[in-house]
């Protein structure tokens, strides 16, 4: 059974969504079961991330077809990393939901939905072929349109119809990439287009595909010009909703991106220019973007955009060292997103609104909460010694060396930027007084939760601040692990040689 460890974290979500059909009108037991799935999802994610760190890149061919006329189900230091963290997200939310999710969603299916975009994002991360990645992404693009339209507000509908459309155009500009590999090599499996592609005398014809293929994953990852739908889509729904959004939906675009242009279409001079273009740019308006806004939720938004260019831009630089970095951002910005849509959820409890004129007083009313909310929001800067300033020394060294200053400028203008809103943030929702509102009659507030509903909000936070915290003291286990990744994504032999079983020199 070990050897299929590989496949296990797909299985364990499936399962567990197949599970909770059954209890469809009992969100009571939806609950537990749906925690319970989540925590065995860490457990398998940190069995797997072991013996890929002690054994190396692991794979199984299902049906016992042989690569690359079977599907390969690849498992290496990046997809068990992502795996992991997915899971600890996945786990930190089943516990937010419990209050977050009122019972009538919850019967609506919301925790089925849930599991089933974890094991859409797992199988994402494991496989190792290019049309069962597409299949992986109408999982995850289904699972997510149902999320945004639970509840059948007006704001939700429109946000989930702007969503929908983008990612469905998205979806037929990879499909129409995925029909162009195959004609040209007659593969889609990955391991063995890494050897085909090099050796196709037309280069032209290869750098147009790779660029049809960064298109398709632009629009997942939210990268300018084709952002639009994700500040118009995240804020809509419940806070469990955007935060998983937040954390886990636009890193498997930037996942798809790195797998794609470092194994299949390694990056030339062109597609590297045109990448480092648009992070530029995606930085410089996610960052105006957020400055102007004036509701902290779509501020978080407008962020997500601004920080994924940091990501395509140590990309751009295709370094192992800009890997590196990106990889690290990548990993924090998983858990500071997630659990900033949390806080968020928070805030409107104790607000009765996200809107940033509507807040003010958490420093004099909720001091501990303060504190505790400051971890993320400040991690989110890259204050020292917080999670986001170690990958920054890597994509500022990177750029640097590189001579790429433009791209340099760009990293130094969205750290200050992000800076200047955070400030804006704390000043009007911390530090201010608190200012003169009306109570709602009808809405429940954070100080009329009993204990355990404010446990159920402030406890999976505090467990995410403390993934944050581990990563801000012992950034060099992170460092570790992605320079171990990138490592393995610019020396492609290592992913070639475990799909078809093929032993590492050095185990010889």
């Amino acid at each position: 059974m070990s050897e299929h460890l590989t496949i296990y974290p797909i299985l364990v979500h499936l399962i567990t969504a197949i599970l909770l059909l059954f209890f469809w009108m009992n969100p009571k037991i939806q609950r537990y079961i749906s925690i319970v799935g989540s925590a065995a999802g860490i457990v398998i994610g940190g069995l797997l991330f072991s013996r890929v760190w002690e054994n190396g890149i692991q794979s199984i061919q299902l049906g016992n077809w042989e690569a690359p006329f079977g599907i390969s189900m690849v498992a290496d230091t990046l997809a068990v990393s992502l795996i992991l963290l997915t899971n600890i997200v996945a786990f930190a939310l089943s516990i937010y939901s419990t209050e977050n999710m009122v019972s009538s969603r919850v019967k609506f299916g919301y925790y089925a939905i849930f599991h089933f975009l974890i094991m859409g994002l797992s199988g994402a991360f494991l496989t190792g072929d290019l049309f069962n990645l597409y299949v992986w992404f109408e999982v995850i693009i289904i699972s997510s349109f149902v999320l945004l339209t639970i509840g059948g507000r007006k704001i939700q509908i429109e946000g989930a119809v702007k969503y929908f459309t983008l990612n469905m155009i998205s979806s037929i500009i990879f499909l129409t990439g995925i029909a162009m590999v195959y004609g040209a090599t007659g593969s889609l499996n990955m391991a063995e287009l890494s050897r085909i592609i090099p050796e196709i005398e037309n280069k032209g014809l290869m750098q147009t595909i790779s660029l049809i293929f960064f298109i398709g994953f632009g629009v997942k990852s939210g990268v300018f010009p084709l952002y639009f739908w994700l500040p118009a889509s995240y804020h809509t729904p419940p806070a469990a909703v955007s935060a998983l959004f937040a954390g886990l939906l636009t890193k498997v675009g930037i996942y798809a991106m790195l797998r794609v242009f470092t194994l299949i279409f390694p990056l030339g001079e062109t597609n590297q220019i045109i990448l480092m273009i648009i992070a530029g740019l995606t930085m410089f308006f996610g960052g105006i973007g957020a400055l102007v806004q004036k509701d902290m939720m779509r501020v978080f938004s407008y962020l997500i955009i601004c920080h994924i260019g940091f990501m395509v831009g140590g990309l751009s630089l295709f370094t192992e060292v800009a890997i590196v970095g990106a990889i690290m951002y990548m990993f924090h910005d998983i858990i500071v997103k997630a659990t900033l849509f949390m806080l968020g959820g928070v805030m409107f409890r104790i607000f009765g609104s996200t809107r940033l004129y509507n807040m003010g007083g958490m420093m004099d009313d909720y001091p501990k909460l303060s504190f505790l909310f400051a971890i993320p929001l400040f991690a989110l800067v890259g204050i020292p010694p917080l999670s986001g300033f170690w990958p920054k020394i890597s994509l500022f060294s990177a750029s640097y060396t590189a001579g790429e200053i433009a791209m340099l400028v760009m990293f130094i203008f969205a750290s200050l930027i992000t800076l200047v809103i955070i400030a804006k943030i704390w000043n009007k929702s911390f530090s201010t007084s608190d200012p003169k509102r009306e109570r709602k009659l009808s809405f429940k507030y954070f100080n009329d939760f009993s204990f355990a509903e404010k446990a159920a909000y402030v406890a999976p936070i505090i467990l995410l601040v403390g993934v944050t915290l581990y990563y801000s003291f012992f950034a060099e286990h992170f460092q570790m692990v992605a320079e171990r990744i990138g490592e393995e994504l610019m020396n492609t032999e290592h992913y070639y040689n475990a799909v078809y079983g093929i032993k590492e020199v050095s185990e010889l």
